[in-house]
């Protein structure tokens, strides 16, 4: 089983309001977007998938290659040789890479709103190919949700609009993608929440694809240069 949510992107109508050029408002909200949140900031992620489970940290301060420590796999610490093998996996692997980024692949032409209150506007985009063997693009929609007060995409939504097939002998039905964000206040920016995948399809009209998976983030401390240290606790008076 894969439990690497920066693969999500390859699972990848109620109608809408056409909305004619963006807001300018809504422009900038995406030109700011980053898909797997600010940098600078620890956190633990928890997947779990039907039965696995997998709990990783994330370190930026750590050097390039070991960023990533395995924490727990299916409810227990790893073991010696799990751990080893994790990190001779992951050893390439340096970035903050967790959430896809669709955002370069909008086809802002396409815009339609399909939510506008006083809170919160939602705009859906068909997508643009990734590259020249992408041709799953065509069948998807990206849904942005965005937080009006705070002017930041709170949710990112992907599915399908029909069955297609993204290689030989596979079939998807239903591919559904749904990324949530926190949204920012005055200790921290906007950062990645959790993320939920729903596959329905099968490969060579026998084995099932179907799938579900969460990932959960949490434990999140900032570790930049200008990180705020808590003030000492104050000493307790003796007995």
């Amino acid at each position: 089983m894969v439990l690497r949510p920066f693969l999500l992107f390859i699972f990848f109508s109620a109608a809408g309001l056409r909305a004619g050029p963006l807001p300018p408002e809504i422009e900038t909200a995406l030109k700011n977007f980053r898909a797997d949140g600010a940098k600078g900031w620890a956190f633990t992620q928890t997947t779990q998938a039907r039965s696995d489970s997998l709990v990783e940290h994330y370190d930026p301060l750590k050097p390039e290659f070991i960023r990533w420590t395995l924490v727990q796999k299916n409810g227990k610490p790893p073991t010696e040789k799990e751990a080893r093998e994790y990190q001779e996996k992951h050893t390439r692997r340096s970035g903050n890479d967790t959430a896809p980024d669709v955002t370069k692949q909008l086809d802002l032409s396409t815009a339609e709103r399909v939510q506008d209150d006083t809170e919160r506007s939602a705009y859906r985009f068909h997508l643009k190919a990734g590259d020249k063997d992408d041709t799953s693009a065509q069948y998807m929609t990206a849904i942005f949700t965005f937080h009006k007060p705070d002017n930041a995409v709170e949710q990112v939504e992907l599915g399908n609009t029909e069955p297609f097939s993204p290689m030989f002998g596979v079939k998807i039905q239903e591919a559904r993608t749904v990324i949530s964000y926190s949204l920012p206040n005055a200790d921290r920016p906007s950062l990645l929440d959790h993320i939920t995948v729903k596959v329905r399809g099968r490969a060579m009209l026998v084995r099932s694809l179907d799938e579900d998976m969460s990932v959960m983030y949490s434990d999140y401390a900032y570790a930049g240069k200008k990180a705020v240290v808590p003030a000492p606790a104050a000493p307790t008076a003796a007995p």
